[in-house]
């Protein structure tokens, strides 16, 4: 019998760790070698297997540094079966809700708010989940402007209650369902909606999303609305409306790591080249910040990072591969010990900054080199590789390189080796892997790379369920517990 039990409680860490790379990888959109619709039915399948199988960990698994469209995706199937659930799973799963949703972006919620409306999810902790999540906006207001649609879907299905009068609730009410009633609006930027339709100066004091479709309904020029509706766009909004950013108005080292890598890739080589210094240093900056406590503390390590010709991604993730591997090269520099650290590209390319997406994936030999003593003749601690799986040139290499490596020359693992991969597998339900022995993980952004790496032990087989459920209590404990001191709202 305890046999069967540890058989069975081992197949479900092996399920829980499939599926959490897939939630940390997979969007459902297309990716360099399956489209969308492939991507689309293997999160369909896997979401409704570790959901109906392990509906505690399901739940569980938005504690962890999963994407947010899988993180929507859980939300939406936790409030669909609220039936499947008993009373404490429910109250659980609440607070779970309640913390992941003040993580997402309103913009996600809003559209995730439809999804509930579509499929008639209406129960009364569902409203209630709604209704908290809007009183915790700061400016329902400005959501009304931005979202409109989603403010005005989410009031409606909570019977959001919007009292006549001059409060911001009843304004905000008015704004969506009885418009042109109030002459004005004490709102500014519901006041400044109202003038926009008549006025071009009113057009730059709203959101930019917006202040867009009213500068083409004024006819107004573009580089003369850029310029007026530059102090109220975000950073990213800035970034996106350079056409030529030579000296971006925006400061670059504020970026999220994974983040600033993409922009960086999508400048031609020419700007990077003549922006080095300054990007590099953002870069560094951006990678120290990410790293935090952990600056420094992995000793000697030694990186294999994935720029072949598949790092080019989709359509719909653009170079995402390559920036997750930049932003890692950048973010393992700063981990390493002070002058330790030796990153490898598969093109052979020792310039960063001027990386491309390039010819085979010959990670086999990179592996070799990676693995080779260096300076002073010591061994590295870590070896990370961070690819998309598939080694071609010749095929297979890797993982052979790994199997005898760790067989014949390190049975006693004094070098750590981690395998990271950007992208999922739809057809294997998974992020495709090197080799048996070796511990991999998917990635989205390289800011969670020590987390992912603390997981990926799981995936060795050296540690067993007992470790990964307590590991998934104490993710749970810290999630709630960093909500409840900051939103104070999901004690």
């Amino acid at each position: 019998m305890r046999t069967s039990e540890n058989s069975a409680d081992l197949v479900a860490a092996e399920d829980v760790l499939l599926f959490a790379n897939a939630a940390i990888t997979a969007t459902g959109q297309r990716e360099f070698r399956s489209g969308a619709l492939d991507q689309q039915l293997s999160l369909d399948f896997l979401h409704t297997y570790v959901r109906v199988n392990y509906r505690r960990l399901y739940a569980a698994s938005l504690a962890l540094d999963i994407n947010d469209h899988n993180a929507a995706r859980i939300v939406l199937g936790l409030l669909a079966t609220a039936g499947e659930a008993s009373a404490e799973e429910r109250r659980t799963e609440g607070r779970l809700i309640a913390a992941r949703l003040a993580r997402l972006p309103p913009q996600r919620v809003y559209r995730l708010f439809g999804e509930v409306r579509r499929a008639g999810i209406n129960n009364r902790r569902t409203r209630a989940i709604m209704r908290d999540w809007l009183a915790a906006r700061p400016d329902l207001g400005h959501d009304a402007v931005k979202y409109r649609s989603g403010v005005k879907t989410a009031a409606r299905h909570v019977h959001l209650r919007c009292p006549q009068g001059a409060e911001p609730l009843a304004e905000v009410g008015a704004f969506l369902f009885r418009p042109g009633k109030l002459p004005r609006y004490e709102h500014p930027l519901l006041d400044a909606w109202r003038r926009a339709h008549y006025e071009q100066g009113a057009v730059a004091e709203l959101p930019f999303t917006v202040a867009e479709g009213f500068a083409a309904r004024h006819g107004m020029k573009r580089e003369v609305f850029l310029k007026r509706a530059a102090p109220r766009m975000t950073r990213l909004e800035r970034l996106r409306t350079h056409a030529v950013p030579q000296r971006p108005d925006v400061d670059l080292a504020a970026m999220p790591l994974t983040r600033l890598a993409l922009y960086v890739l999508a400048l031609p080589f020419e700007q990077r080249a003549a922006l080095r210094t300054e990007l590099t240093g953002a870069l560094r900056t951006a990678a120290r910040r990410a790293a935090g406590k952990h600056a420094g503390s992995w000793g000697r390590v030694h990186a294999v990072l994935d720029d072949s010709f598949s790092s080019s991604g989709s359509g719909q993730k653009r170079r995402r591969p390559l920036a997750v591997a930049l932003a890692c090269h950048h973010l393992l520099e700063v981990l390493a010990a002070p002058g330790a650290y030796r990153g490898l590209w598969t093109s052979g390319r020792g310039d960063a900054l001027l990386v491309r997406p390039w010819g085979p994936t010959p990670l086999g030999m990179r592996v070799l080199d990676a693995l080779e003593p260096g300076p002073g003749g010591a061994e590295p601690d870590r070896l990370v590789i961070v690819s998309d799986g598939w080694d071609n040139a010749p095929a297979g290499l890797a993982g052979e390189v790994l199997r005898v490596w760790r067989a014949r020359l390190d049975p006693g693992r004094r070098t750590a080796v981690v395998h990271v991969n950007p992208v999922y597998d739809a057809d294997g339900f998974d992020v495709r892997r090197l080799a048996v022995g070796v511990p991999t993980a998917g990635i989205r952004d390289a800011e969670d790379l020590p987390a992912l790496v603390e997981i990926a032990r799981f995936a060795e087989g050296r540690t067993g369920a007992a470790e990964l459920h307590a590991y998934l209590d104490r993710r749970v404990a810290l999630f709630l517990g960093e909500k409840a001191t900051e939103k104070g709202a999901v004690a």
